[in-house]
């Protein structure tokens, strides 16, 4: 029966039988590793290391990427600078532990695998590790020597009292930054020295929004200083987050209309911990930080997140890249989550929702359609037979003659058409920008983007060409009844019955030659105009406004620069009335016109073809947003919120991680890490006889 010493020593330093792999350990470690030119082994290095254990697509603002390599002498079991698949397997098995963060600290220092730490090897590995600049530390002080005994009586570190050290260690680096500051021994600092200290002890746990306005904290006080005890209060707030954020969540849940004041907050949080557990001076601290742009002292979430959110990133720092491939990931992670019964119904919800946006949209700019249609189909250039002048006289003869009414013609085959249409548009366009989007930047190369808008617009001809026909005839057989006397009025069941299903598709290449170019042109600009023009981002969202812009400007181009192929699909797919040319195909349409009506006859109607389509766009991406706020997906975050709070607020709250267990374990370990000495890992450690190797050797 093992010892209770060999018991603990096992489970700290390991042992010397093989572990157990599982087939996901193994995978993963043959997905990284690359075959040793001397030994013919796999092996990692620390590059590959770093790439197996840190994704790239993750988000490495706090802690940098590069610094994931202190891991790597954890997993360097045998200190030669590569690891194998064994090696491997005792690291994977290392961050399942309950404790798997604490106790890889812990192997970091306990260089020699004996299940205790030297305080001298400890000291010796810190002072090579801390930066130039950092704030001095006393490990001969009165708290240390707590902990590892007075100089004459040193004891080694076991992993319990290491842990416990790690625990209380910002404390003690805070108390001890205040003395240097504290020059005139009065209580007080700078607000400069105290940004300072924060930032070299919490930098790695803060959010960006609160290491800039640290200086500020002097405001809650009449002084300009700030007191030992504000610097404890804000410590304590610091260390008590996840229990803020919970406070926080249910106050709000209960606030009628999603904010909560000071009052609201310390009431709560005697509900939750059944005891006072902030004090004033840490409940105005709180609400001063997250108040600096809400001045009346009513909260919400989206307030609070800016404070308690480590991952809360300014505008200047967030990077496009970075926020194109987080967003991917979590995308990713919550469609695995979701079954497939809750996957589509939230595709039929989506389709339902874009069916009466575009249905809208297309009825709001309708007449547009009409008299653009109507502005194509005119023929002839000489002026005593021409119907209509310009735009304007045609929507005025429409009126006269054929009433308000006839300026929506044929509208209900458009409406019937822009649900299928809209959804296969949206849809393709989706599935083949993400197919050619890289995973790893989130970027997409800008010939895949017209590729995949291309795409869309060539699949939506199926539905719109029938459509498109059919509204056409119903949209120029007003005039036509005007013109010629007894000219009876067709229904659209009629002419779908005329023409028949080869009919239906007539001037269907026109149509593609038209629908292609125009995704291809919008889809691009319009995703280019969202993120460099108005500045969307993970972090900002746009408003229906904003939206409505984007979807109009992009319409523009894509509109006008394709009037010539809508003009050749219009003529094609109107009957030809007695006495006019029969258009054979798309290429002697083309002639024909260019022949009797000149170049100018391809861009009849493309101001109401931009008038129509540009705000069409815009109508339809405003009430979809607005339908969305109105009826949100059940069972959704949103409508959970708006359901409980009145309020819906995407984003608002510190998201919950939705990474990979072993990534977060050793980023958690890496942030105990860092509360030594934020530069860990920054530096190259110099190899010499009179130092302990932690990162192992070149040797291969």
């Amino acid at each position: 029966m093992a010892t209770v010493k060999e018991t603990v020593k096992a489970s700290l330093v390991g042992t010397s039988e093989e572990p157990q792999l599982s087939q996901q350990i193994k995978s993963h470690f043959l997905q990284y590793a690359r075959k040793d030119e001397n030994t013919g082994e796999l092996c990692m290095t620390e590059e590959e290391f770093i790439d197996a254990i840190a994704p790239k697509n993750q988000d490495y603002h706090k802690i940098k990427r590069d610094q994931y390599g202190i891991l790597f002498s954890v997993a360097d079991r045998r200190k030669i600078g590569r690891i194998s698949l064994a090696d491997w397997a005792a690291f994977e098995n290392l961050l399942v532990k309950p404790d798997a963060e604490y106790e890889i600290a812990f192997r970091l220092f306990d260089i020699n695998g004996t299940g205790t730490i030297r305080i001298e090897t400890f000291k010796q590995l810190y002072d090579i590790h801390k930066g130039q600049d950092s704030i001095p530390f006393d490990w001969n002080s009165e708290w240390a020597s707590l902990y590892v005994g007075r100089k004459k009586s040193r004891h080694d570190l076991t992993y319990p009292q290491f842990a416990q050290m790690l625990r209380g260690l910002q404390g003690e680096r805070i108390r001890q930054a205040f003395h240097i500051f504290d020059k005139d021994g009065d209580g007080y600092i700078n607000p400069e020295d105290f940004q300072r200290i924060i930032r070299q002890t919490y930098k790695h746990k803060l959010s960006d929004y609160l290491l800039e306005h640290l200086p500020t904290l002097c405001n809650i006080s009449t002084g300009s200083k700030i007191s030992y005890a504000n610097v404890r209060a804000f410590q304590n707030i610091i260390r008590e987050m996840d229990m803020i954020d919970v406070i926080v969540r249910e106050a709000t849940r209960k606030s009628k209309d999603g904010k909560i004041t000071r009052a609201d907050f310390l009431n709560e949080a005697s509900r939750i911990t059944r005891f006072s557990l902030f004090t004033p001076m840490e409940a105005d601290i709180l609400f001063h930080f997250a108040g600096l742009d809400a001045p009346s002292g009513r909260l919400s979430l989206r307030d609070f997140a800016k404070v308690i959110d480590a991952s809360w990133h300014t505008p200047a720092v967030v990077a496009d890249q970075a926020l194109s491939a987080a967003s991917d990931v979590v995308g990713a992670a919550a469609v695995k989550a979701k079954g497939l019964l809750s996957t589509v119904l939230e595709s039929a919800h989506h389709f339902a929702l874009g069916s009466i946006a575009g249905a809208f949209g297309a009825f709001m700019v309708y007449p547009i359609d009409l008299v653009k249609t109507r502005m194509q189909n005119q023929r002839t250039t000489r002026v005593g037979e021409r119907l209509y002048n310009n735009s304007i006289d045609c929507a005025r003869k429409v009126i006269r003659n054929e009433g308000v009414r006839g300026l929506y013609s044929g509208v209900f085959p458009q409406l019937i058409g822009v649900a299928p249409e809209k959804a296969i548009k949206l849809t393709v366009n989706d599935i083949v920008r993400g197919h050619f989007t890289d995973r790893e930047t989130g970027k997409i190369w800008y010939p895949w983007e017209i590729l995949a808008g291309g795409s869309a617009g060539a699949c939506q001809v199926i539905f719109t060409n029938p459509l498109e026909i059919v509204k056409i005839r119903l949209q120029v057989q007003g005039e036509i009844a005007k013109n010629v006397e007894g000219a009876p009025r067709r229904s659209a069941i009629w002419i779908v019955r005329n023409l028949g299903l080869m009919g239906l598709y007539k001037g269907a290449s026109a149509c593609l030659l038209r629908d292609v170019p125009f995704s291809a042109i919008y889809f691009p600009t319009y995703s280019h105009l969202k993120t460099g023009v108005f500045g969307e981002s993970q972090t900002k969202r746009l408003g229906v406004l904003q939206l409505l812009t984007a979807g109009a400007i992009a319409g523009m181009p894509a509109a006008y620069l394709t009037t010539p192929c809508d003009v050749i699909k219009t003529r094609l797919q109107v009957e030809s009335r007695k006495g006019e040319t029969g258009y054979k195909s798309l290429r002697h349409c083309a002639q024909t016109i260019w022949k009797e009506e000149g170049f100018k006859a391809f861009f009849k109607g493309g101001p109401a073809r931009v008038l129509r389509s540009s705000p069409q766009f815009g109508f339809t991406l405003a009430s979809y947003e607005m339908l969305q706020k109105l009826l949100p997906m059940p069972g959704s975050e949103e409508a959970i919120a708006a359901k409980t709070t009145g309020v819906t607020q995407p984003g608002a709250a510190v998201p919950i991680a939705k990474v990979p267990l072993p990534y977060l374990r050793s980023r958690n370990a890496l942030k105990l890490i860092l509360d030594l000495d934020e530069n860990f890992g920054r530096i190259h450690i110099p190899q010499g006889k009179d130092l302990p190797r932690i990162f192992g050797t070149t040797k291969k």
